[in-house]
């Protein structure tokens, strides 16, 4: 009886595996196939006239230093648990990417890392996300207020602003409430319990990773000919089209459309068409997730749940 429901939990463990790479890869598929503000056409053509080996060079080199500072950025914290290599660190970092693919902005990804880790580690773990994440969040805002300033928008800057401030006096005003044993003090106080160095670290190869993505952007809006933009109205551009993207609620697998939809409007007002703008959300998107989601598709389906030979059905 023991051994049957071993091998029942092992089928149901793969089946669950199987349906996430399925699925993560059905979705990918859909987008790409189903988008009609995608011409590829030409596309095609700019592609076989303007794009060389080095262009595809330095595209790949972007991404993959991209997500090489995220694993950085995971295996620096984790230490704060136990100190894991970076081919550990790369399995859980690329593996939870794939998990979070269906999830709304990518909450799955703290489940994913969790499964890695000991149970009684969860809570720690998905701590250890959300400050590396949270990083990652503040300055995305910081750069896209700015952003917003840059261009003008006042209004919009002045808004921000305001929901800040607003969001700041509630957390202080309701940060002794606890809810199921936590509150914004104990969430504080454990902030201030990793040490120093960690933070530093994780602060550096954040803004490292920020200003990664934002020049890969950049640099693709040149390669589909984009050049008679200054490179601080782009990037300012840029920064407030990712900082406000980034507010949607949205999925993993969505994540193109959303950008795609918000940068129409904000590249629009400098006068660049549609079509790249679009693409350029695509290929951004493609690069960054759907590149590593592949990679991590692979870590999913090797994943190997602890277990204990011995439980009882």
């Amino acid at each position: 009886m023991v051994l049957i429901s071993y091998k029942a939990k092992q089928f149901l463990v793969f089946l669950v595996k199987l349906l996430i790479v399925i699925g993560a890869l059905y979705f990918i598929y859909k987008q790409l196939a189903n988008n009609n503000a995608l011409q590829w056409q030409e596309f095609y053509v700019l592609v076989t006239t303007n794009w060389t080996f080095a262009t595809v060079f330095l595209l790949l080199l972007f991404s993959f230093t991209n997500r090489f500072l995220e694993i950085l950025k995971w295996k620096n914290l984790v230490l704060v648990v136990k100190k894991i290599a970076i081919q550990e660190a790369s399995k859980q970092v690329l593996a939870a990417l794939t998990a979070g693919i269906f999830t709304p902005n990518g909450v799955g990804e703290y489940a994913g890392k969790a499964l890695y880790f000991d149970k009684n580690q969860t809570k720690t773990i998905v701590f250890l996300n959300l400050v590396c994440n949270g990083v990652q969040m503040i300055l995305t805002v910081f750069f896209g207020v700015l952003g917003l300033f840059y261009l003008g928008y006042f209004l919009y800057g002045v808004y921000v602003l305001f929901a800040l401030v607003l969001l700041f006096i509630v957390l202080f005003f309701t940060k002794k409430i606890t809810i199921k044993g936590y509150s914004l003090n104990k969430l504080v106080f454990k902030i201030k319990e990793i040490p120093k160095q960690i933070h530093n670290k994780n602060n550096m190869l954040a803004v490292g990773r920020y200003l990664v993505f934002s020049h890969q952007y950049y640099f693709l809006f040149t390669v589909f000919g984009v050049q008679n933009i200054s490179y601080l109205d782009l990037m300012a551009t840029i920064s407030v089209v990712y900082f406000l993207a980034s507010c949607l609620p949205s999925f993993q697998f969505l994540d193109f459309a959303v950008k795609g939809s918000v940068g129409v409007y904000f590249f629009g007002k400098l006068d660049i068409n549609e079509w790249i703008v679009v693409f350029v959300s695509t290929l951004m998107w493609f690069l960054n997730v759907v590149l590593p989601v592949l990679i991590g598709s692979y870590f999913v389906l090797s994943f190997k749940v602890n277990h204990n030979p011995k439980f009882k059905s």
